[in-house]
């Protein structure tokens, strides 16, 4: 089990439109994990242009995977955690968010994520929220409590994530320190788990290793 500074997080950030505004929350989030003592990767779905789902991950064979999708898939499978980013397009997430989430599933288990959403207006993004519960949870990695709207993002922060408004940087702290509380409360299950192979029934049939 890795101690209070040496979490793995990987920020997940899906969007590919011009002039991208949301860029700035997942940099702020990044900054903010990092001054913690995270290891963080930033998954970035315009930088790893994942292709529209067809085949998933696991579903190549061994190596034969897009070196963009093994890339992410390393990622994903190193990390105690996760941070999703999400904007919000008509009630629910942005489809390159979707697209990313959907390649992957064994890299996901038994792993908690948090969740920022953003919009240009004053609600951010919490109509999202809800739907990216749902996804998050049959994914396999059940999202924390709290959760970390930010509203009129394109003024919250400067490009390179630095907010411009301090109060950012104050609510911000119960947030992380919830997800922290799961990622290590979780890891310290999985290192058990491994050491007693000791897995629920549900999972065993999930993983293919039958009842």
């Amino acid at each position: 089990m890795r101690d209070s500074t040496g979490l793995k997080t990987a920020v997940i950030y899906g969007s590919a439109r011009r002039d991208r505004q949301g860029i700035k929350a997942a940099r702020f989030v990044v900054r903010k994990l990092e001054q913690r003592g995270h290891a963080v990767d930033l998954v970035d779905s315009l930088e790893y242009e994942l292709p529209f789902l067809d085949l998933m991950h696991k579903e190549y064979e061994s190596g034969s995977a897009p070196p963009a999708m093994q890339a992410v898939s390393k990622i994903l499978a190193a990390a105690d955690g996760f941070v999703i980013v999400s904007a919000e397009y008509n009630h629910s997430i942005s489809a390159a968010l979707k697209n990313m989430l959907d390649h992957y599933q064994s890299e996901y288990l038994y792993k908690p994520s948090a969740i920022v959403t953003y919009s240009a207006g004053p609600f951010g993004g919490v109509r999202a929220l809800v739907n990216l519960r749902a996804i998050l949870a049959e994914l396999g990695t059940p999202s924390i409590p709290s959760a970390f709207p930010v509203s009129q993002v394109h003024s919250a922060f400067d490009v390179e994530g630095n907010p411009l408004d301090p109060k950012y940087d104050k609510r911000i702290v119960k947030f992380l320190d919830e997800y922290e509380w799961y990622a290590h409360a979780l890891t310290a299950a999985r290192c058990k788990e491994k050491m007693s192979r000791d897995v629920p029934t549900q999972q065993r049939m999930c993983r293919g290793k039958g009842s």
